[in-house]
């Protein structure tokens, strides 16, 4: 049997990412569980950032940003970057994680991430605690090492992912098939 909860937010696992924004002179770091996928042609995805939050003008500002994914290996990073705010903290210094600067836009992507998203937005839309921020996929820098050389398929499994639920963060489970499994003919 069910019981009914009061509406909330509850879907979950969702990977935990560091997103960085500003550029290379005055950049800053904001953990987000809030994002995914919603579109593929063209590639886009979306963020969602409360207003009052450091990150917020500076994403707004230059409307850009870089969606770094992240690994078991950065969960320190990763939560203390979500609890300390860019006003107070040069996140960069106190993380040790290191700046790269972007390729197609200016703010700078985490080095240490396997995977690193640039984006410019294309719409902000305010929803109430938060506003979202819908935006194009404009150039993605994938670590070498994780690339299948057979395939050329990423291989984020390897880099054991970072998710987030209901307050805590995970390592990636087990692989249980691939997209269409349950249909093969055997």
């Amino acid at each position: 049997m069910k019981e009914n909860w009061k509406p909330g937010t509850m879907v979950y696992p969702l990977p935990a990412v560091i997103v960085s924004c500003g550029d290379m002179e005055r950049s800053n770091l904001i953990t987000i569980a809030w994002t995914g996928t919603i579109c593929t042609d063209p590639a886009m995805l979306y963020i969602s950032v409360r207003p009052e939050r450091h990150s917020y003008a500076m994403i707004k500002e230059r409307m850009e940003f870089t969606v770094n994914l992240t690994t078991a290996e950065m969960a320190r990073a990763t939560d203390w970057i979500g609890v300390k705010s860019g006003r107070d903290h040069d996140k960069w210094a106190a993380t040790g994680l290191t700046p790269e600067p972007g390729v197609a836009v200016e703010c700078p992507s985490v080095k240490e991430s396997p995977l690193s998203i640039e984006c410019r937005v294309k719409e902000i839309i305010p929803l109430g605690t938060h506003h979202m921020f819908i935006a194009e996929v404009v150039n993605v820098r994938a670590e070498a090492s994780l690339i299948d050389p057979a395939t050329g398929a990423f291989r984020l499994a390897s880099a054991t992912p970072l998710v987030y639920s209901h307050g805590g963060y995970y390592r990636q489970g087990d692989h249980i098939g691939r997209f269409g499994f349950s249909v093969k003919k055997k």
